[in-house]
């Protein structure tokens, strides 16, 4: 019975989120109350939910404090120089706007937002693509795949959810698989430059006088490739234009001037929120941070709550205007947060009640005995079409633990279904399911349709390197 009702509940639980019936936290809440009544447990489910916000405490700190630390170095213009060095880079050439295109993407997305990855990446490249006639699916297509990869960063969703789901720290996850990500994201670099290189093929060199946005543009460009606002709305982000980084940040886009003055509207140049004599201390720290996660020097939790307390202090050491800050990014921070306790809930009744258990063991009587060994390759390789289907939010917390107990008793360590459960991430990002996908499609003013018909086979296809290095490594 207990076996039932758990595949009844999860399947409730995707049904309702994928049919837009409830939010995520909503049903992330209400249907495992709901169930742990029918299993007569009701009076426990108090206990149970203790407990699960007991173990997700660090994960839910991590999340909110990464998304403001990188909130803020967005506000404060620590990738501007970036961007604008990858526009010059890119002059009239097919091939080094397509690189470009990836190398913005994975760089923006060290904010684990995709909304503001998409707002950014498109307003400063789309008029290049404009006045070259290049694809703009191609632009769609590469900046997705791109998000996808840097999407498993500890702050960006899956590797937290992961953890969350399965009660493991999320650096554990993470770390061991940078390997296997840093080589699907320098397959997605090869795939810019041969997508690229078609481009050029197709439409040949220009100058760079000929792919110049002059500033009497039409008013439709101008709501397309200029701040944010307009561009972010159009869109139907679903959030406000910052795509939670709030105003003065990912709602802005760095500006490209060429010889003769004329300007690429993107990341606006005179926000209040910049501190360019702080360039290089916020350089220095986000550097420094990076590189203590990456080396464990302090868990990833206790690094970011450190990191956005003197971020805050030293770029913005007024009150009000902190406060202004931390406001712009709260959105972003309550969704996030929100989730991960809410999911404390859903793990708490299917693990507290022995839902899991159940479950598990059906699944395993399920699996030949070849193929034990390998649940965590199952797992890899169930991640991309899962992902893709379903919410991360289903995926992880309906689907994984599941996995997770069917490998526990083949002997597969917890850890290597985690990492296994990341592969799927590149093709996730394109997945109707996901709301940042709609602000690069609207923004880029591509069919929907279109962008998923190109871009599923490369992004799968990402997908399969990276389990393969994975494989290889030995991480998985």
């Amino acid at each position: 019975m207990l076996t039932i009702l758990g595949f009844v509940m999860i399947a409730t639980f995707l049904v309702l989120i994928m049919m837009k019936k409830v939010s995520p936290i909503a049903a992330l809440v209400l249907i495992p109350a709901l169930f742990c009544v029918f299993v007569g447990k009701g009076a426990k489910l108090g206990d149970y939910v203790v407990t699960g916000i007991g173990d997700l405490a660090p994960t839910a700190a991590m999340l909110m404090f990464a998304i403001v630390y990188f909130g803020v170095m967005i506000d404060v213009g620590l990738f501007d120089p970036i961007v604008r060095a990858i526009l010059r880079f890119a002059k009239a050439d097919p091939v080094r706007i397509v690189v470009g295109t990836a190398v913005l993407a994975a760089i923006v997305s060290l904010d684990g937002d995709g909304s503001t990855t998409f707002m950014i990446t498109v307003s400063a490249m789309y008029p290049l693509y404009k006045r070259l006639k290049m694809s703009l699916i191609v632009m769609t297509g590469v900046a997705a795949t791109a998000n996808g990869v840097m999407n498993t960063l500890p702050w960006g969703g899956p590797t937290a959810r992961a953890a969350t789901a399965l009660k493991l720290d999320a650096s554990d996850i993470f770390v061991p698989m940078i390997p296997a990500l840093a080589v699907g994201l320098v397959f997605v670099f090869a795939l810019a430059y041969v997508l690229g290189r078609r481009e050029r093929k197709r439409l040949g060199y220009l100058s760079l006088d000929a792919v110049t946005e002059t500033v009497t543009e039409s008013s439709d460009e101008k709501v397309l490739v200029g701040a944010g606002a307009g561009a972010g709305s159009g869109a139907g982000a679903g959030k406000k234009a910052s795509g939670g980084s709030g105003s003065g940040s990912g709602a802005d886009a760095p500006s490209y001037q060429n010889e003769e003055g004329e300007t690429f509207s993107a990341l606006d140049p005179k926000r209040a929120t910049l501190r360019p004599k702080l360039y290089w201390f916020n350089a220095l720290m986000t550097v420094t941070l990076l590189t203590a996660m990456i080396m464990e020097w302090l868990p990833i939790p206790v690094l970011f709550i450190l990191g956005a307390a003197l971020a805050l202090t030293v770029n913005f050491p007024h009150m009000p205007d902190q406060k202004a800050r931390i406001a712009a990014h709260a959105e972003n921070v309550l969704n996030v947060s929100g989730m991960v306790f809410a999911a404390a809930v859903f793990t708490g009744v299917l693990q507290g009640t022995g839902m899991v258990d159940h479950m598990a063991k059906w699944v395993v009587g399920g699996v030949p005995d070849w193929m034990g060994p390998h649940m965590a390759l199952v797992t890899g390789v169930l991640s991309i079409p899962f992902t893709y289907f379903m919410s991360n939010d289903g995926f992880y917390f309906g689907i994984l633990p599941v996995l997770a107990e069917a490998g526990q008793a083949h002997g597969v360590s917890t850890l290597e279904i985690a990492r296994a459960s990341l592969i799927g991430q590149p093709l996730h990002m394109s997945s109707p399911l996901v709301p940042a996908v709609f602000v690069l499609v609207g923004m880029a003013k591509v069919e929907f349709g279109d962008h998923t018909k190109f871009t599923v086979k490369w992004a799968a296809l990402t997908a399969l390197v990276i389990l393969g290095a994975g494989l290889l490594f030995g991480i998985i």
